[in-house]
């Protein structure tokens, strides 16, 4: 459509950053992968007689905390971030300061998750022992594994604020990956409870 005084430089069209696009595309199919072995696992329940229920260990509950104060800690970074980025860096005294407790609060999950891994396997629960504890290591690896993938993007921010070439789209990208794994979390945590 052509402007009423012909200007072509007055038509502009928005498109979002392609981080911002990307991390959609990879949220939706976290969710079908998810979505999908929750599926199995009701079905598998409910048609199985060797169905064995398993109490979680405790730690999942303090993984719990620990993931949702990562998040905390990141809406802090960002605001200290955003605020040094858009000129008051005498304001903020270190803003990456906040993005490496995130970092440590995910490397602390991930830890947390391999205790439980451990605590299951001192029960003598493993992952071919019955179809619970299978379904336990596989989604709480699955998760794990998209925790590290989540840590190498703060990685990725954390680099690029010290060299001075973060983009406001990278930071807000990854906060929706960290923060989507933590909804996720949530949600296996009550799946987990509920069903094994």
């Amino acid at each position: 459509m052509i402007p009423a005084g012909g200007d072509l430089r007055a038509v502009k069209d928005y498109s979002p950053p392609p981080s911002s696009t990307g991390i959609w595309v990879v949220l939706a199919s976290i969710t079908m992968s998810f979505a999908a072995l929750t599926s199995a696992l009701i079905v598998r329940q409910g048609s199985s007689f060797d169905w064995r229920h398993l109490d979680l260990p405790r730690i999942l509950y303090l993984n719990t905390l620990v993931l949702l104060a990562s998040s905390i800690t990141l809406e802090v970074a960002r605001g200290q971030v955003s605020a040094f980025m858009g000129g008051l860096s005498h304001v903020v005294a270190s803003p990456a300061r906040w993005l490496y407790v995130t970092l440590f609060l995910g490397l602390l999950f991930v830890a947390g998750q391999y205790v439980a891994w451990l605590q299951l396997r001192s029960q003598g629960l493993f992952l071919a022992t019955n179809p619970s504890s299978s379904f336990f290591y596989v989604l709480t690896a699955m998760h794990a594994l998209h925790v590290l993938g989540g840590l190498g993007g703060l990685v990725r921010v954390i680099h690029r604020f010290n060299r001075s070439i973060l983009r406001k789209s990278t930071l807000d990208a990854t906060s929706r990956y960290w923060h989507f794994m933590d909804v996720l979390w949530v949600y296996l945590l009550l799946l987990l409870w509920m069903k094994l």
